[in-house]
């Protein structure tokens, strides 16, 4: 379906022109939508008695091209609902150390592919243009995102001299915003449960003129309604933990796009951090570890 809608309320809307097995299914949706979004196709038929095709069917009632696209709709609908404890009551295909480890690098390997197959590369273009253009750089995110803004904001720290990482602590977010402008760039990063102060952080950026980096995980994420250009990673969630594999490899694209773009005063850059850290023994020179 083009535009993103409200799934339960389409179909309430379209519930009494169902068929008895479609309304089953309906049925099971609208009360256990937590659990239904994250069902194949056969086991939602198992759940409620119908067969796999019957379920696949209602997709197709409801205007959907599949049960995947249906399922995709539902899970951006639910996503941002689910308490931690609902996600951990997903997790219970979990049985064993070895399937956990499987299922779980599995996950990562398909939000890599579907990042990698759903890339907007002029907006990635586009992002790195407003980084190398801006005045100051504002890197921001909070709660589980905060790993990824410290990891850009290290790596952005090497190439670019005005770089800010905003984080929480005895300065808010806002006040650590105040100074700028629309000459600056905010790079928001956001994944569900998409942090409340984050957004308002946005919203306060764009309001003072800023322009709008989002790196989040939808077109309809909350963070992508304040973005001027948005960039796109697949989180999908694995219980209680958020897959960030993704986000980070997109991430390490930019940080590499925007060193290609300086690459001479990058790599004079490094030359003298590395005389420094081999003066003062930063790392173990007596192995080939490269660690930043």
């Amino acid at each position: 379906m083009g535009e993103y809608v409200d799934l339960i309320k389409v179909i309430q809307n379209n519930f009494n022109q169902l068929s008895k097995g479609h309304k089953l299914i309906a049925e099971f949706i609208m009360n256990e939508y937590d659990k239904a979004a994250f069902m194949t196709a056969a086991s939602l038929g198992e759940a409620v008695g119908v067969s796999e095709s019957t379920v696949v069917r209602f997709a197709n009632t409801l205007g959907y091209d599949g049960y995947r696209e249906l399922q995709r709709e539902l899970q951006e609908l639910i996503k941002n609902k689910l308490t931690t404890v609902q996600r951990i009551s997903l997790s219970k295909d979990f049985s064993d150390y070895e399937k956990a480890l499987k299922m779980a690098i599995r996950k990562d390997i398909n939000n890599i592919e579907k990042t990698l197959n759903e890339l907007d590369y002029q907006a990635f273009q586009e992002a790195v243009e407003l980084i190398l253009k801006a005045e100051n750089v504002f890197v921001l995110g909070l709660r589980s995102s905060s790993f990824l803004a410290e990891y850009l904001g290290f790596y952005l720290n090497f190439l670019l001299d005005n770089v800010k990482i905003v984080t929480p602590g005895a300065s808010d977010v806002f006040e650590q915003l105040l100074k700028a402008t629309e000459k600056d760039v905010i790079i928001g990063i956001s994944y569900p449960r998409y942090s409340k102060r984050t957004l308002e952080a946005l919203d306060y950026g764009k309001q003072k003129g800023c322009k709008i980096i989002g790196i989040t995980d939808s077109l309809i994420s909350p963070a992508a309604q304040y973005s001027d250009t948005t960039l796109i990673a697949s989180s999908n969630m694995i219980s209680f933990v958020d897959s960030l594999v993704a986000p980070m490899s997109l991430i390490n694209a930019l940080i590499i796009a925007i060193g290609t773009e300086k690459q001479e005063d990058t790599t004079a850059r490094f030359k003298e951090l590395e005389s420094i850290w081999k003066k003062h023994s930063v790392y173990d020179y007596n192995n080939n570890n490269n660690e930043k």
